[in-house]
């Protein structure tokens, strides 16, 4: 099999030994790539382990496996990141799901502005289910090579996203009126856990941001044109995680 195509997840936690590999990931070894005993390849379980594997046999549903040894890989970040974020409808959620994964996202919480407050019978309709989103997440680890799943909170209001972000953190919350230029405050954090936050359409009314301010987060501008929801959540995460040198 291609490199690119070796990873697969297992929901059972992972040992030396043999494995039985059925579902979603059965299938697409089975019918896509038409695996073959006697092929190698990497197994994770999300929680932040990596193992080499040999299939032994293959039947019309399931794959047995050997898996042969653990490796130590590690590609987090060093610290936590959490990601709060006003969810965007649709296909562009599960985009911001997919793209905060492979971006090291530690923690993605779904929250709750008075703005979003209003939208939310009509986003209901709309939002993906979180199982969906779930295995959104397992084909970004797959794609991009982390052994640690994205965890998905369930919805939270800001005033207790807000309250929940350790004192000890960098804490940025995108904002253009009247904020901090980007490039002038954030850099890759290494050293303290880092809280994002990036409001619905329309951004954040005054009163929220007076409210995110006495709680100690900094607003951060990032830039002059009119971002939609997951466009401002990826670059804030962007500039809080890529190497500037």
């Amino acid at each position: 099999l291609p490199v690119m195509n070796r990873r697969f997840f297992s929901p059972a936690p992972l040992q030396v030994g043999p494995l039985q590999l059925t579902g979603t990931e059965a299938h697409h070894l089975l019918h896509v790539l038409r695996a073959a005993p006697g092929d190698e390849i990497i197994l994770f379980d999300g929680a932040g382990g990596e193992f080499s594997a040999c299939i032994e046999s293959t039947a019309r549903k399931t794959v047995a496996c050997q898996i042969l040894q653990e490796r130590s890989v590690n590609r987090e970040l060093p610290a936590e990141l959490v990601l709060g974020a006003a969810l965007p409808k649709g296909e562009r959620q599960r985009w911001l799901v997919e793209k905060a994964t492979e971006l090291g996202v530690t923690r993605l919480v779904p929250v709750e502005t008075s703005r979003s407050t209003q939208q939310r019978v009509k986003q209901q309709r709309t939002n993906t289910p979180h199982d969906r989103l779930q295995r959104t997440v397992i084909e970004s680890c797959k794609q991009c090579g982390r052994n640690q799943l994205m965890d998905i909170s369930p919805t939270t209001s800001l005033d207790v996203f807000l309250r929940a972000a350790p004192a000890a953190s960098h804490r940025w919350m995108a904002h253009p009126q009247g904020a901090t230029s980007a490039h002038a405050k954030v850099t890759p954090a290494v050293d303290l856990p880092t809280w994002l936050l990036v409001g619905p359409e329309g951004g954040f009314p005054e009163h929220e941001t007076t409210q995110a301010k006495t709680e100690g987060w900094q607003t951060i501008d990032l830039g002059p044109r009119i971002l939609r929801v997951e466009t401002a959540a990826i670059a804030l995460t962007s500039l809080a995680t890529l190497p500037t040198g």
